[in-house]
């Protein structure tokens, strides 16, 4: 939908040009994913190095020269930090964000030593697997993911990832919450696709909306008589020409998938009636289509 929406706002016809970028900013959704979990990583090492040198002070202090470990031997800093899965997608993809602005760290690293979670997890003797993931999970959750300076570096650093640091973000709390015991080696790196058909969606969907564009508008042309079509939001529009090409041209996705998904995108990205104006046309769309037998759908889930 953003893409085609920045080509009508560009003026461009540049179909291949505009795709290359479409699956770029979707590739950098991983980027954003191994930027925000490295954060965890970059962390415990950030305290250790803490510790070590405050030991090593002439004028230490008892405790700083025994310093409580806990944090740092927290055991999800231990699975994160021995992946292969996590290692090999930060080589290959070379997240390095952290190594330039490691200001961000020490700023978290402060908020969580202030936090009552911490608090709370060093005054406790006791040790627990269950306990060291509740603590990762409490942290990424209220500390991490609302810090509004680590918010602003992320939409400074990639314009594309505004969008993305919630789904991301959300991947990473469920991920840290069903983590288990290093010796089951249940954690890996999720992919940005789940397949190649997956991938192919992107690319079908993208095009045969942009290259039926008029065909498409046609659908829902007489289907709002008391708007003029250059009164109707262009975000709305979008919507409903890819609502209807996944109508048309995608039999196997069934309709209340697709009326589900393009209502959810006019909640987000449109005005505040958007929603109910886009379901009303829709609606009537579909018993059209149903009526004349061209809204043909086939395959599992769509009984």
């Amino acid at each position: 939908m953003q893409s085609i929406y920045a080509m009508h706002q560009n003026g461009s016809d540049n179909l291949e040009k505009e795709e290359k970028f479409l699956f770029h900013s979707i590739d950098n959704i991983q980027d954003l994913y191994l930027t925000m979990i490295s954060s965890l990583m970059e962390i415990c090492k950030k305290e250790t190095e803490f510790l070590h040198k405050s030991s090593l002070k002439h004028l230490a202090t008892p405790a700083e020269r025994k310093p409580n470990e806990k944090f740092i031997k927290n055991r999800i800093f231990e699975i994160l930090a021995e992946n292969n899965s996590l290692s090999i997608a930060l080589e290959t993809r070379k997240i390095d964000a952290w190594h330039l602005h490691e200001d961000y760290i020490v700023l978290l690293l402060n908020a969580i030593k202030e936090s009552t979670f911490y608090q709370e997890y060093m005054n406790n003797s006791s040790s627990s697997f269950e306990e060291d993931r509740q603590l990762i999970g409490d942290l990424f959750m209220e500390i991490i993911v609302p810090n509004e300076k680590l918010y602003e570096f992320l939409e400074d650093d990639k314009l594309t990832w505004i969008d993305d640091i919630p789904m991301v973000n959300t991947h990473i709390i469920k991920q840290l919450r069903a983590m288990k015991p290093i010796e089951d080696d249940n954690f890996r790196v999720p992919k940005v696709y789940k397949d190649a058909e997956d991938k192919d969606f992107v690319k079908d969907l993208f095009r045969k909306t942009v290259l039926n564009e008029a065909a498409l508008a046609k659908e829902f042309e007489d289907k709002t008589p008391n708007w003029d079509s250059d009164r109707i939001a262009e975000v709305d529009t979008i919507i409903l020409k890819m609502a209807i090409c996944e109508f048309l041209k995608f039999p196997s996705i069934p309709v209340k998938v697709t009326l589900n998904e393009y209502l959810e995108l006019a909640k987000e990205y449109s005005t505040p009636k958007s929603s109910i104006f886009i379901n009303g046309i829709l609606d009537n769309l579909v018993k059209e289509l149903e009526a004349n037998k061209k809204l043909i759908k086939a395959g599992r889930g769509l009984m």
